[in-house]
């Protein structure tokens, strides 16, 4: 019954030409020596200057009204509880003239792990954003509203997820309901898309026009978001809030309320739905074996545009989630959250064996690429290129003469190789950082008589790598330009 009321609520919805509404929004709020944005540019791990690329830095808070959901195992949804209030901020970066922005917006739902706003996916990508014009948006997310408000009071007093069933039976939260409710933050989600593409005076992209937004994370919420929520989130002309998806190491789908249930091992909806919109996952070789139930075949159908690239010879995570996308260590702590390690090392573990925390591109510029891809898959028509999956053994990687995983989408790192490149390390905490053993120059030698013919090798992969759209042309030539600096 309730799934036939929700279909009705959002079939007349469209009707009347309502869609998805468009919040209240308040700023850009100021900015003092006192009171600033938590995760702004200045105080990131690495501060950086925005202006220096022709960027500005805003900050909003949305509100508005949201549903509660339930889940179904046969994917359907119905309304838990009816416009729930909510508020949260958002952190918005974007060419300060509107002549230089591509029309694309990449919305990064913000990681809460530790309890603060942490931008893994602007660590990586924020360079190739500013070369092509492009703007970025965090949201934040319920479980680091807390620490928000305990950063600034002030500032953030207006940021609110409260439960709007406090007192009601609860058997999946541990020690009873949550002061806050996770589930407000999907119609908020849609909310805020509708914000940015509706651009009314005085929002974040007023006198811009926004032709396509692509939502992109690490985290549960985007790949939640894309198999429970996308299909009912649309725009008053019915067209969908987000265009797009970008799906980093995507893993399991989460709950949908504090007081639902994630879905099973079993569960069909751990396979990511086929939608109206392109989809790529971007799969570290170290993440593929846990991966493995979750591959589905590439399509090229209207309502079922979707990619997986596997990459071969690239770990979970490296430097760049961190440098630009993590807020600076004093900042942490003024969450109350909890900080690891340092500046230099984000772990309060030692790794066996010790190493300096990866700088490598490789996954970099296959995310600048896969971003590429996908804004001209869903604005031009342009179908991404296929990869081929990273070759699994006996539920292993397999590996190549260099020990680099064989299959997947390549690299000149592993088709010219000068090291092998471990996807994880040891103990378990450091299992998601990888790192090198680079190749004596007795084995250069024998590989390829001289440092000339390495680099000559490595410049014709990635020229032809760059070619068939794997790379971009400008990563293209900062690879070559890396390895001869080398």
């Amino acid at each position: 019954m309730k799934q036939a009321i929700l279909i009705a609520v959002l079939t007349a919805a469209l009707a009347a030409g309502q869609g998805t509404p468009v919040p209240k929004f308040t700023g850009p709020i100021p900015v003092t020596a006192d009171s600033y944005p938590f995760m702004d540019a200045a105080h990131s791990l690495v501060p950086f200057d925005l202006a220096k690329y022709g960027y500005v830095e805003q900050e909003f808070i949305v509100s508005g009204t949201a549903n509660v959901y339930d889940w179904a195992a046969d994917g359907s949804l119905s309304v838990k509880t009816e416009k729930a209030p909510y508020g949260t901020r958002i952190l918005v970066r974007r060419p300060a003239n509107a002549a230089r922005f591509s029309g694309a917006v990449v919305v990064e739902p913000m990681g809460a792990v530790r309890r603060f706003d942490w931008a893994i996916m602007y660590g990586y990508l924020n360079e190739h954003m500013m070369e092509r014009g492009d703007a970025w948006v965090g949201i934040t997310m319920p479980a680091s509203s807390d620490g928000l408000k305990k950063f600034n009071p002030t500032r953030y007093t207006a940021v609110n997820f409260a439960n709007p069933n406090p007192g009601e039976a609860c058997p999946a939260a541990k020690g009873g309901p949550s002061a806050i409710e996770e589930g407000l933050r999907w119609d908020m989600m849609s909310q805020v898309g509708a914000l940015l593409k509706a651009a009314p005076a005085g929002s974040p992209f007023a006198g811009f026009r926004v032709e396509a937004l692509y939502m992109t994370s690490q985290f549960p919420d985007v790949v939640t978001y894309l198999d429970a929520i996308h299909s009912h989130a649309r725009l008053a002309n019915g067209k969908p809030v987000y265009d797009g998806y970008m799906l980093r190491n995507p893993g399991a789908p989460s709950r949908l309320s504090q007081c639902g249930a994630a879905p099973g091992a079993s569960d069909q909806r751990r396979i990511v739905a086929k939608v109206d919109v392109p989809v790529i996952e971007v799969v570290a070789q170290g993440e593929v074996p846990d991966s493995l139930a979750q591959r589905r075949p590439d399509s090229d159908e209207p309502d079922n545009r979707f990619r997986r690239y596997e990459f071969a010879g690239t770990a979970h995570i490296d430097r760049w989630a961190y440098d630009r996308g993590f807020p600076n260590f004093a900042d942490q702590a003024a969450t109350g959250g909890n900080p690891q390690g340092t500046p230099e090392f984000p772990l309060n573990a030692k790794c066996d064996p010790p190493f300096t925390f990866s700088t490598d591109t490789r996954l970099k510029y296959a995310y600048d690429a896969t971003l590429v891809n996908l804004d001209q898959w869903a604005r031009k028509g342009k179908p991404a290129p296929h990869g081929n999956p990273i070759e699994i053994k006996d539920g292993a990687v397999a590996l190549d003469a260099a020990g680099n995983g064989l299959g997947g989408v390549r690299s000149p790192w592993v088709d010219v190789p000068a090291a092998t490149y471990f996807p994880g390390s040891t103990p378990a905490a450091c299992r998601e950082f990888g790192h090198t053993v680079e190749f004596d120059k007795a084995r250069m030698d024998s590989l390829y008589g001289s440092d000339k013919n390495y680099q000559s090798k490595f410049s014709q992969s990635v020229d032809q790598l760059v070619k068939a759209g794997w790379f971009t042309e400008s990563d293209g030539k900062k690879m070559k330009a890396e390895i001869v600096k080398k």
